[in-house]
């Protein structure tokens, strides 16, 4: 099973999902989610994932700026109309409350902090762009009944690009409307740079912004 040529995409994001099941199980002390959120699936990638990794951002500037402007688009809905995440479409017993998870001792506690920035902007980036552009888009295309890495990266069909949209907005609860514009906006990007890192870097850039205006503006609820 770990020589399946899919393992070095879906086992570190795999194992993050895991975590944060169990971490609805079984109660912890706040610091260890992020820690194993980081600790585990990060193992997994540099045990799984690195021959899939080589290269680096063809288009940094530009990646770097759109990871800027879907910063904005996160927070600009909330920043317009404040109630709006409030209305029905976004706090509803499907998508869940728009009230993050982050405990109220942990907002002042600089070691969790620095774990969960860490988490946003190295893992979840990393993680994500394995599964969702590196893996799933492809697999989607004709990945089922072929090796999906016949399927170059980057590669456009209309229902894989819509499937895999929506599941990442489906990934983002009560924050699904602007999970949907992101996914989108990704797989564009995808399509454009056809450049695994540049999807990574551009995701680091959106949520690292977000964990900063999550700590210095107390926006917690981002954090889910």
């Amino acid at each position: 099973m770990l020589n399946h040529p899919a393992t070095p995409y879906i086992l570190p994001f795999a194992i993050f999902m895991a975590v944060l099941a169990i971490q609805s199980w079984i109660p912890l002390p706040a610091s260890v989610p992020p820690l194993l959120r980081f600790v585990l699936p990060m193992a997994a990638a540099w045990m799984y994932s690195r021959p899939v990794l080589k290269g680096r951002p063809s288009k940094p500037l530009l990646s770097i700026l759109l990871g800027l402007a879907v910063f904005a688009i996160w927070v600009g809905p909330d920043v317009v109309a404040p109630a709006w995440r409030q209305t029905v479409l976004f706090n509803n017993s499907i998508v869940g409350h728009p009230a993050g998870n982050t405990p109220p001792a942990a907002k002042n506690d600089l070691y969790f902090l620095f774990i969960r920035v860490v988490v946003s902007v190295i893992a979840v980036p990393i993680l994500e762009e394995l599964f969702w552009r590196g893996w799933l888009l492809r697999w989607l295309i004709g990945g089922q009944d072929k090796d999906f890495r016949a399927i170059p990266l980057g590669t456009y069909a209309a229902g894989a690009f819509w499937i895999s949209a929506l599941l990442f907005a489906s990934e983002h609860g009560s924050f699904w409307d602007v999970g949907l514009i992101t996914g989108v906006i990704f797989n564009w990007w995808m399509i454009r740079t056809k450049n695994l890192w540049d999807l990574i870097l551009t995701h680091a850039v959106t949520n690292g912004a977000l964990a900063a205006y999550v700590i210095f503006c107390g926006q917690w609820q981002y954090w889910l």
